[in-house]
């Protein structure tokens, strides 16, 4: 029997760029909250030292199981691929002028 999908207001699947310019991809309920959480140098060791980090691309999710699954393809992304896909959410995302 499979478990029942966990569902909350919304998950997010995010890709943050650090100072250095690498990337990092994850999940949560609190984007804004992980960021902070992120920048402070506390959560994922490897975003530690490479602050200050910026949200570059973000989706949401109604249910926990399909943002980590996100997440995890996201992580299977190559730098090439990642930069596309930023680059593509930014041009659907400019504010208009």
């Amino acid at each position: 029997m499979r478990a029942p999908l966990k569902r909350y207001a919304s998950y997010q699947a995010y890709i943050v760029q650090c100072a250095d310019g690498t990337y990092y991809a994850g999940s949560t309920n609190n984007l804004e909250k992980r960021l902070k959480l992120h920048n402070a140098g506390n959560g994922a060791k490897y975003l530690r030292g490479r602050g200050p980090v910026a949200v570059v691309y973000a989706k949401t999710y109604r249910y926990y199981k399909r943002a980590l699954d996100a997440e995890r393809q996201l992580k299977k992304l190559t730098r090439e691929q990642k930069e596309e896909l930023v680059r593509i959410y930014a041009q659907r995302h400019e504010s208009p002028p």
